[in-house]
């Protein structure tokens, strides 16, 4: 298999790339989930590998946690001890074992949105 994951998270409400969110991988199966990489953002907003190499690529059902929350308190666009999104989850499948399977994360304090990048 050659297959890997990427992913990057950029601040739409201030334009830009969202450094030092952490953010946790698992890999899901029926109603369990296991953890298998954590890791956190550069100053690009990115990874500075992919969160799932290709040398531990399988396909499957695979989950994102972005933890968002301290982000987003730091830079002065939340506050308080409950946030509308202190943690952003996105679950998606991985099917094609040769692919590059990029899920980046665009985020605001009130919103967020994905898709299947390149």
């Amino acid at each position: 298999m050659t297959g890997y994951l990427t992913t990057h998270v950029l601040d739409t409400a201030r334009g830009c790339p969202a450094k030092g969110i952490r953010i946790a991988l698992y890999r899901v199966s029926g109603n369990s989930r296991a953890k298998i990489a954590e890791t956190a953002t550069n100053d690009d907003g990115r990874t500075d590998a992919p969160i799932l190499p290709a040398d531990q690529f399988k396909t499957g059902t695979y989950e994102l946690i972005f933890f968002t929350g301290d982000y987003l308190r730091a830079n002065g666009l939340a506050q308080g001890d409950i946030l509308f999104l202190d943690q952003v989850p996105i679950r998606f499948g991985m099917s094609d074992p040769d692919a590059h399977y990029h899920v980046p994360l665009l985020l605001s304090p009130f919103g967020y949105s994905t898709y299947r990048g390149s």
